[in-house]
């Protein structure tokens, strides 16, 4: 399994993207929509042009596949290789099943980079919003879990407002007096939804997920929504997901942890998302510990072959210069035996921006200046 660390590029205006894409992860740089440098009468008139095109009330922003793949867009944050990423996602399952357990394990592990089983895990702070739980539960069940041995990244709430009546302020403020905060956990969804309106329609479900992605997307966070299976069987098991299929459409994926019998300790696991493989992991409950641990996978997860291009890239920088700037051109003469255009080497860095991520913890930003378009290598050497 590849060790996988990204990290989030600053964002720049808003712009609505599609799928994968959120409002408030915006590109490195904008093309067509970036606003011009006013540094004299010329890019002054560009400037108003461009104020007065985006102003119009039928304004639709679009990039065309040329502006796509000159773009760097910020890669998905992985908070557990292979396994949770960055976005908002349901984990799902029977009442009392042990999915709280499972929050609890998950969150002490994210807290301390500790490895998930066989998963790397990137340490970061958690909220744990335990709101079916209290404090002396929490207390008890996390002792005999891990033992006394505290973790000053690892936070909880029992009580918290609710979605549309300030949850959304509430966990703003969190992030921004834990900048480093990786996981938000949710338990349960179903306490945080508004009373009453369209409640258990496919559009109130699809704006309820939608609402909790934005603010995951916004900080480049996960937001795991623990939630509930319902009764009926299904072929699929990711359509006993109670309520409509919106919760999942507008999720980045979902987990459905389910047994044959409730008085079992061996489970299955099913991962499903956007941005990771689909997978069957079978688990076994250590009754004495509390915690679930891995027996099987059935899924080999595929891994990319690797690209010696980028291989190229990332011995460009060093932990003792972990930055580096300059044109396309100047990088396509660092490396040595590869005849590539440099135009085409900047497309290849972008649409790879997450593999130089995940495999070489370096990020790639583009700027445009008079003299041209400059790239900057930066090698995140904390994670080396």
């Amino acid at each position: 399994m590849n060790d996988h660390n990204v990290k989030v590029t600053t964002p720049v205006p808003p712009a609505t993207t599609g799928e994968g894409q959120s409002p408030s992860q915006n590109p490195v740089t904008s093309i067509t929509d970036s606003k011009p440098e006013s540094n004299d009468d010329f890019e002054m008139e560009q400037c108003l042009l461009y104020h007065k095109r985006i102003s119009s009330p039928d304004y639709l922003h679009t990039v065309s596949l040329t502006e796509l793949y000159d773009t760097a867009y910020p890669p998905k944050l992985q908070i557990i290789d292979s396994l949770l990423c960055s976005g908002a996602y349901l984990f799902a399952g029977a009442p009392k099943v042990g999915k709280s357990f499972f929050m609890a394990q998950l969150g002490y592990h994210v807290s301390n980079g500790i490895a998930l089983w066989d998963y790397p895990v990137h340490k970061g702070t958690v909220l744990y919003l335990a709101l079916e739980d209290v404090y002396t539960r929490l207390q008890k069940r996390l002792s005999r879990i891990f033992g006394t041995d505290g973790t000053d990244g690892f936070y909880f709430a029992t009580h918290s407002k609710i979605l549309g009546g300030g949850l959304d302020g509430q966990l703003e403020k969190f992030t921004r007096e834990y900048p480093d905060t990786k996981l938000i956990i949710i338990d349960t969804l179903q306490k945080i939804r508004e009373f009453g309106g369209e409640k258990g329609s496919y559009a109130n479900d699809y704006e309820v997920v939608t609402q909790l992605k934005k603010l995951a997307d916004k900080h480049n966070i996960c937001i795991l929504l623990v939630h509930h299976t319902r009764k009926q069987g299904a072929e699929d098991c990711f359509e006993t997901i109670s309520g409509t299929n919106g919760l999942l459409g507008a999720a980045d994926g979902a987990f459905i942890i389910h047994k044959e019998k409730r008085t079992d300790n061996k489970a299955v696991l099913d991962v499903v998302g956007r941005d990771q493989q689909d997978q069957r992991l079978h688990l076994l409950f250590d009754r004495e510990r509390c915690v679930w641990q891995l027996t099987e996978t059935e899924t080999d997860l595929w891994v990319e072959p690797t690209d010696p291009l980028l291989e190229a890239v990332a011995g460009v920088v060093t932990p003792d210069n972990p930055e580096w700037s300059g044109s396309a051109s100047e990088l396509v003469a660092l490396l040595h035996g590869f005849d590539i255009q440099p135009n085409v080497l900047t497309r290849r860095l972008n649409v790879n921006a997450d593999r130089l991520w995940n495999e070489h913890n370096i990020r790639i930003d583009n700027t445009r200046t008079h003299a041209g378009r400059t790239v900057k290598l930066t090698l995140d050497s904390s994670t080396v």
